[in-house]
């Protein structure tokens, strides 16, 4: 009776070690496809305060579909690695029409050793997918030419007149765009 209350509690064990490396496994994919959507958004806060006043399609940047995403694997990367991860998978995705990337990581760490031969070798996966939606509208009417009346979620407004912007008038990021893991 004793072995089997044992071998019971060493199993116990073992699952308890899977679902804290797969949790780990999770949350390193959050972080990293939760970078990668912060460095587009990034982008793209940069490249509207550079093109307001210079060309005409700086709406264009506000429904978040201009980034390159040249930096978002770096920045999937790098949170991956904080998290002792590796990205194994990584690319672009659009969730309900919005822009985003996903990443799938595999840890650097294993299961680690118990009575259930191989986990000693077995590291956990896990797919994460993260969106930029922008969180501002503008008439489709506007004149990019002319000053835009913006209303953000919240009832926040606020206005850019291209003739009158210099660069750091944009307000926040967020406030511009929300970065969340999709659904």
């Amino acid at each position: 009776m004793t072995g089997i209350l044992l071998f019971v509690a060493f199993a116990f064990f073992t699952f308890a070690q899977a679902a804290s490396a797969r949790n780990g496994a999770q949350s390193a994919a959050d972080a990293a496809a939760l970078a990668a959507a912060h460095d587009a958004r990034d982008e793209l806060m940069d490249g509207l305060e550079l093109s307001i006043g210079e060309d005409d399609a700086w709406l264009d940047w506000l429904t978040g579909d201009k980034f390159t995403g040249a930096g978002a694997r770096g920045a999937a990367d790098a949170l991956a690695a904080d998290n002792d991860s590796t990205v194994i998978g990584f690319g672009p995705d659009q969730v309900n029409g919005f822009p985003g990337f996903w990443a799938k990581i595999e840890t650097t760490y294993t299961v680690g050793d118990s009575i259930i031969p191989g986990t000693e070798s077995k590291h956990a996966k896990a797919e994460a997918t993260a969106i930029i939606r922008p969180r501002c509208d503008f008439p489709a009417s506007a004149d990019p030419a002319e000053p835009v009346e913006f209303t953000c979620d919240g009832g926040e407004s606020f206005e850019i007149d291209p003739d009158d912007f210099e660069l750091g008038d944009l307000p926040d990021a967020s406030a511009l765009f929300s970065v969340h893991l999709a659904d």
